[in-house]
Order: C-alpha cells, then sequence, then structure tokens
C-alpha cells in the first residue's frame, strides 16, 4: 500500500541549507513512491508574525518557488496553502481538547524557539498551540510519514499522541503518524550554533547569489584554536566538516581533509574553499529552476490553486469522518 507524506514549512523567509537537508532532499526522493502533500503553512507563521501578515503572505510564493526549484513536481505531489483549507483550523479546534497545556510547555523544540523568539514573559496563546494545528495538518490529509530534522521530533510526538487519544476516545478514524529522519538530520549554524535558523540569521539560503553565499562561508565559524595552518585542528563540531559532510558527495575526500586538519598543515580556507565549491555545485541548478519558475508568477499561482483544490479534497473527507466519529450534530 502506498503511504501518505506531509510536509511543509512556514513561509516567514526564504528556505535555507537547513531546510534542505532536514526534509526538502527526502520530498524531492520519496515525492514518486508516496502520496505527497506539502504545505506551506501560513496560518502557523502568523502565530510569531502577526503583526506582519502581509510579510507571510508574500512569502508564499517565494516558498513555492524553493520548492519548484529543488525538484518538487506539482504533477505527483501536492502544494496546499494551509489558510486555504479551513477544514484544518476545525480539526484543530477539536484536538485542543485532546492536549494539556503542560503537555505543550514541556515541548523542548517551543521551548528553544520560545527563548529565540524572547518569548518567555509573554508568551502568544496561538506560539503555545502552534504544535496542536500541525497535528491538524497531519491528521487531515492521513499522513503516515512526516519527514523532519530531529529537532521536530517532539512535535511529531505530540502529533501522535492526540491521534491516539482521539481513537482510543471516539474510535479508529485516524492514522497516527511517524517521523521519518533523514541521514542529516540536522545542520549547524554559520556561527557554529547547534541550529541553522532564520531567527538567528545564521543561514545559507537556497536562492542566495553566488557572492553571498562565499561571503557567509569565509566567514564561517570553524575551531577557535586553530590559529595557524600547521596547528592541529578539530573537526568535532566544526561547521565547515559538518557541512561538507551533509553536501559533499566525494566521501574519501572529506575524509582525507579531515586527517589533515587534525594532523595540522592544512588552513581553514582550503576547507572552506573546498566547501564553496560543493555548495555551488548544490546550488547552481536550483538558482536556475527557480528563475525559471520565477518568469512565469501565474504558473506558480495556478500550482497552488490547483494543489490547494486537492488537498482540501482530502481534508474534506477527514472532518466527515472525525465529525461522524464525534457523534457532532447533523452528522
Amino acid at each position: 500500500m502506498r503511504k501518505t507524506i506531509l510536509t511543509g514549512d512556514r513561509p516567514t523567509g526564504p528556505l535555507h541549507l537547513g531546510h534542505y537537508v532536514g526534509s526538502l532532499k527526502q520530498r524531492v526522493a520519496l515525492q514518486r513512491e508516496h502520496d505527497t502533500y506539502v504545505l506551506i503553512a501560513d496560518l502557523q507563521a502568523l502565530t510569531d508574525h502577526f503583526d506582519a501578515p502581509e510579510t507571510v503572505r508574500d512569502h508564499v510564493v517565494e516558498v513555492a518557488l524553493d520548492y519548484l526549484a529543488v525538484g518538487l513536481d506539482p504533477g505527483v505531489a501536492t502544494i496546499v496553502v494551509q489558510s486555504q483549507v479551513p477544514e484544518l483550523a476545525e480539526l484543530t479546534f477539536y484536538f485542543l481538547n485532546l492536549v494539556t497545556v503542560a503537555r505543550l510547555q514541556r515541548n523542548p523544540t517551543m521551548k528553544d524557539e520560545m527563548r529565540h523568539k524572547g518569548f518567555e514573559s509573554e508568551l502568544p496563546a496561538g506560539f503555545l498551540v502552534y504544535p496542536v494545528s500541525q497535528a491538524a495538518d497531519i491528521a487531515a490529509f492521513r499522513a503516515h510519514l512526516v519527514p523532519v530534522g530531529d529537532d521536530q521530533l517532539p512535535v511529531i510526538e505530540v502529533a501522535a499522541e492526540i491521534v491516539r487519544r482521539f481513537n482510543r476516545i471516539y474510535g479508529t478514524t485516524l492514522v497516527e503518524p511517524e517521523a521519518l529522519l533523514g541521514p542529516v538530520s540536522r545542520l549547524p549554524g554559520t556561527d557554529g550554533d547547534a541550529k541553522m535558523s532564520k531567527t538567528l540569521g545564521n543561514v545559507i539560503n537556497l536562492s542566495d547569489p553566488p557572492d553571498v553565499v562565499a561571503a557567509r562561508v569565509r566567514g564561517m565559524f570553524t575551531d577557535p584554536k586553530h590559529l595557524r595552518m600547521e596547528d592541529p585542528g578539530t573537526v568535532e563540531g566544526n561547521p565547515v566538516f559538518a557541512y561538507l559532510d551533509a553536501f559533499d558527495p566525494d566521501v574519501a575526500e572529506v575524509e582525507r581533509l579531515k586527517q589533515r586538519y587534525r594532523a595540522g598543515g592544512l588552513g581553514d580556507a582550503v576547507v572552506k574553499r573546498r566547501l564553496l565549491e560543493v555548495l555551488e555545485a548544490l546550488l547552481t541548478p536550483i538558482r536556475r529552476r527557480r528563475a525559471e519558475w520565477a518568469r512565469d508568477r501565474a504558473a506558480v499561482e495556478h500550482v497552488l490553486r490547483e494543489g490547494t483544490t486537492r488537498g482540501r479534497g482530502m481534508a474534506v473527507g477527514t472532518l466527515r469522518d472525525v465529525r461522524r466519529a464525534m457523534k457532532l450534530y447533523g452528522t
């Protein structure tokens, strides 16, 4: 039986290399093996961008361009705009009764994001419960698998718990999802932070031009104790080598560079030059495809309309089953 995949992103800015290794690469690889839905989660983006809704709106098409640029095929993968599927908001409301505030507050992913966004003292309720919205998205599309980075595992755990509780109370109706981790589940930021994050500004975007990528690579954090080329360097925790592990197809060459770096005699500039070559080999065709789609915005809008119509059809069917299971009035 073909399984269903749901993934997505909040349109709060351009997608970056962390998105690529965490989920996008898997989506492209799996889109023909599974029924694939990709959600542009503009409602969830409002949970921390409520004061700039026009920014979220404008980034819907930009995120769609990134999807098409990396190789998502709209003839195979269904790209859906969240705000155009009201059934998702309805299912979120039902799910809010199946999870406690304390459970949401224990979510380590949410704790990290709250800290980064400065929400410790004044936490918007919408931000706290957006994992419930994510659970509704997953359930509405009857997703078996959700490709994510390891930082999103706690969110999928919450979704699975909500679905299990729904099925226990109302009868088995919904599919319990599983997380699908890629070979590289998390990419560090260019500043050495544990996570590449738009909020922290330590990212390399898929749409960045070559000069920007070069500047970001040249400025990347390395081993702070590796002051001279002849000094032995540390590979572990060094973002440049983490990126080479993630993106360089020549594994043997990466291992050779690691050995030379550890022994001393290999400068950071040489390793960064190798990384820049690898990233340009990846990003050049992505930029080219993005530019081709960007020249025909009407075609991109058509992809979004068609995908959203198909996706809403799935959500409508799921909500019909949910209402019946809950024995709501009129069912």
